[in-house]
């Protein structure tokens, strides 16, 4: 089969022929027919982490495709469905983790496409346990972005405890804001777009955003405080200063939510204002087996529109350039064959994304602190 394999962490990956996986005990075999591009998966091939994948490695974690083949006392899942091969990829089932519904957080997880092969290739194998139905009716092609970038701000909306009226700031409208914001209206908040780049904020408009913030023209900080504050940020732009932004954004008793991995690692908060001002800081890690569910069903209700561009395995170090050098408006999908009913033109919202409203928005103007998209 061919795949996108990276055997040096300084070179790049090369697209060759590799064996075809077979299903051991508990697994099954995914014919792929689709695989979003996810920042992690450059990591992942540039070795940026302190923990480094294991090499050889097929990148990938939104992986979706047809089940092809099953292993012995497979249960879960049968030949013919359509499922998702996400980040999680197994977890115990048995620690204090697991045990209490954060199996996200399990010691012993292995990760797709950084512990364990993953989607960059025509047949990804995955656990039977952990794979995640795709319901009818929904692309594969829409589907492979959820399997991460949706249950990841899913998860980050869900643990900034975001409720009706609130104000909710989206800090870097991209693969994973874009659909962010979404998560936030379907909530019932309202919600401030920042970015840098125009055409993000104009995406941010289409999907219903209330106010958007140019934040290399505008104090983002100064901008959101004029509203009243946010009661929560989620912070998905791969910049440490986004992050500070979005804490001296917060009212008191705000909740900043950290999802986006920055190669700068560190940012500075004041401690005074944390605790004068009861700030909660929450770091938020994709999302369980529940969380994809929730998110696929709610893509299949039409409340979330996924925007995003193809791209062919052939050229995926052009494309991993196209995201490191801020090229995309959100997410890059692999296709391996789908084929898209005529009519329906890539990223384009055909129609409401959770209600996007008709009202002016609130673009203000200013100075200050540039964020990446």
């Amino acid at each position: 089969m061919k795949a996108a394999v990276v055997h040096d962490f300084t070179e790049p990956l090369r697209v060759e022929d590799v064996p075809k996986p077979e299903p051991g005990p508990g697994e099954v075999v995914v014919k792929i027919e689709a695989s979003g591009l996810c920042h992690t998966d450059i990591h992942a091939a540039h070795g940026d982490w302190p923990v480094k994948p294991k090499l050889p490695l097929i990148p990938g974690h939104e992986g979706v495709g047809i089940v092809e083949s099953v292993g012995s006392g497979v249960t879960e899942v049968e030949e013919g469905e359509r499922v998702a091969v996400p980040w999680l990829g197994y977890a115990c089932g048995a620690c204090e983790y697991c045990a209490s519904g954060w199996e996200t957080l399990c010691e012993k997880q292995l990760n797709t496409g950084y512990a364990v092969d993953g989607s960059y290739a025509e047949y990804a194998k995955g656990f039977a346990k952990f794979v995640g139905r795709v319901p009818e009716g929904v692309s594969p092609l829409e589907a492979a972005p959820l399997t991460c970038a949706g249950v990841t701000t899913y998860k980050a909306v869900k643990v900034s405890g975001t409720r009706p009226s609130d104000l909710v700031a989206v800090f870097g409208i991209g693969g994973l804001g874009h659909l962010a914001m979404q998560y936030a209206r379907v909530a019932g908040a309202a919600v401030v777009a920042v970015d840098i780049f125009d055409e993000k904020l104009d995406l941010a408009r289409q999907l219903g955003a209330e106010y958007t913030v140019n934040a290399r023209e505008q104090d983002p900080v100064e901008e959101i405080k004029k509203l009243g504050g946010a009661d929560a940020v989620i912070a998905t732009a791969v910049s440490p200063r986004a992050f500070e932004q979005g804490f001296n954004a917060l009212k008191r008793g705000g909740t900043i939510v950290f999802v986006a991995l920055p190669a700068d690692n560190y940012v500075q908060l004041p401690i005074f204002e944390t605790v004068l001002n009861g700030i909660n800081v929450v770091g938020s890690i994709v999302g369980t087996r529940l969380d994809l569910q929730e998110v696929f069903e709610l893509h299949a209700a039409g409340r979330t529109r996924v925007i995003h561009q193809e791209r062919q395995l052939d050229a995926v170090n052009d494309a991993f350039e196209e995201v490191e050098e801020g090229k995309v408006d959100a997410r890059l999908v692999f296709n391996f064959g789908v084929e898209e009913p005529s009519g329906q033109a890539e990223g384009v919202l055909t129609q409401e994304a959770g209600g996007p409203s008709e009202q002016p928005t609130g673009t203000v103007k200013e100075e200050r602190g540039p964020i990446p998209g």
